[in-house]
């Protein structure tokens, strides 16, 4: 079996047709879902973009991986995706980019380059395409074809609309994917990293045109600034975070965002039609997913930020061709933690000790099973403050209150943030989360929740096993099968 691994950047889970949306026009997603199963109620677990990849790869909350924020290395001693394959017999190979900084301990000396980004590929990928943040390779491509385009991601991305979207980012990376498919043997797993749909907001040739921003819907109204937490008042006061007050801008907005939702879609699509002309579409299994979401000012914001559920709740598809399951959608709260369980159990391997995530597989199969009743997600924003810290550590402790832990079940949206205070949202009342819940007994029911949630998943890949003869326990891949033959031989 082949299997293809696709991952999103900034794809809300409410902004494609198979989950509903009345204005975009996603052909392949809606057909991937109806051979698959469509995860309604899917979460990301951290943005930005390092920290909610670093949950997808490894399987773990960012309160046990502690990748905090674009530049946090990735600690080593992690197992990941790629390991996981390569255990069984796959050569994983990336197209795009994986956000994942060498752990120091790794590093070549002081003077190790990557120690200055994070940009770097996770363990154990090969690499097809590797488009670091400067996304260099792209633009040498346009340059190459007769393009004066500036160095610079952001630059080069705002002249997508002028260009053929056949030269689109997302182009040139499936065109870099397909032609190295054309040079495998059935049998071989690929990651496919989209920057798409991201800001700036300016979607590839005929697609910016595609939505005329009169037809697009305006956003979720924030709450008047008396009523707001100071993280949600702070962010509308920050340029880089806050979205545009015009209503026009807004939609323009909206407009091009949805139009990188069809583009990215189309891409797909070339991939679809190459793996069906090559006989190999019924052997692939597809899992698409994103890193985290996006506001697209509701609650007066953009990006992907603080505690509101449009920065989280995420696309979710896994078509397995070798499951009966074409059509279904699943309405439990699923997580990106539980992608890697899910692709080990598919795959006949071990999941890793450290996975917070559990195997979808049941739900995948309809099967009725207990589960969570809530999913959660974390939001570390120590980063804005690092530079300004004092180096008072360990006594000076206030970087580590610059978090905050939401969850959100049905009828509660609960958010707790480092520094003692929460907010705690009535979603039977008003499933916008603008209407706080004033019933003790709720709150106190929220609360509880998600410190049950912290309890069960501290950190346990050492912690469920026992040195003693026997070596009972649940070990780590590999080791308590060597454990054995030592006391046997």
């Amino acid at each position: 079996m082949n299997v293809l691994f696709i991952t999103l950047d900034q794809f809300r889970g409410d902004s494609y047709a198979a989950a509903g949306h009345p204005l975009v026009r996603t052909p392949t997603l809606d057909r991937i879902a109806r051979e698959g199963v469509r995860l309604s109620r899917h979460y990301s677990q951290a943005a930005p973009c390092s920290p909610g990849r670093a949950a997808i790869y490894t399987g773990t909350y960012q309160m046990n991986n502690r990748v905090v924020a674009n530049g946090t290395p990735l600690p080593q001693g992690l197992d990941n995706i790629a390991h996981v394959a390569r255990r069984a017999g796959y050569d994983p190979t990336l197209f795009g980019y994986t956000d994942q900084g060498v752990d120091p301990a790794n590093a070549n000396g002081i003077d190790d380059p990557r120690l200055d980004s994070y940009d770097g590929v996770l363990p154990g990928l090969s690499v097809g395409l590797y488009l670091p943040e400067s996304q260099a390779g792209w633009i040498h491509y346009l340059r190459a074809m007769g393009y004066d385009v500036p160095y610079g991601w952001e630059a080069a991305a705002r002249g997508e609309p002028d260009r053929p979207a056949e030269l689109s980012l997302s182009g040139f990376l499936t065109t870099r994917f397909l032609d190295w498919l054309g040079t495998q043997e059935s049998g071989w797993f690929a990651h496919l990293s989209y920057l798409r749909p991201h800001p700036p907001y300016a979607a590839a040739g005929e697609f910016s045109r595609m939505y005329d921003p009169a037809d697009v819907e305006m956003p979720i109204a924030p709450v008047p600034a008396s009523q707001r937490h100071a993280i949600h008042d702070a962010a509308m006061g920050f340029e880089p975070s806050a979205a545009p007050s015009d209503p026009d801008q807004m939609r323009a907005l909206r407009a091009q965002y949805y139009g990188m939702i069809s583009e990215v879609d189309s891409q797909l699509g070339r991939i679809v039609r190459e793996l069906e002309e090559r006989g190999e579409w019924d052997d692939t299994l597809v899992v698409i997913t994103a890193d985290h979401g996006e506001q697209l000012g509701d609650h007066g914001l953009k990006e992907k930020l603080g505690f509101f559920p449009q920065s989280y709740h995420v696309i979710g598809l896994w078509r397995d061709p070798h499951g009966a399951n074409a059509g279904r959608v699943v309405t439990k709260f699923s997580e990106n933690v539980d992608l890697l369980p899910t692709l080990a159990d598919v795959l006949s391997i071990d999941e890793p000790a450290q996975c917070d995530g559990r195997s979808l597989t049941p739900l995948l199969a309809g099967e009725d099973v207990p589960w969570r009743t809530a999913a959660h997600y974390e939001w570390d924003y120590r980063s804005h403050f690092i530079r300004h810290a004092t180096s008072d550590w360990p006594r000076d402790r206030s970087l580590s209150l610059a978090n905050l832990a939401a969850s959100v079940s049905d009828d509660l949206g609960y958010v707790q943030f480092a520094d003692g205070t929460y907010r705690c949202f009535d979603l039977l009342a008003d499933p916008t989360w603008r209407t706080e819940c004033r019933d003790t007994e709720r709150i106190m029911r929220g609360a509880q929740e998600q410190l049950v949630w912290r309890q069960e998943h501290l950190r346990r890949d050492l912690t469920d096993m026992l040195l003693r003869p026997g070596r009972p326990g649940r070990w780590p891949h590999g080791f308590k099968e060597v454990a054995l033959a030592s006391v046997t031989t």
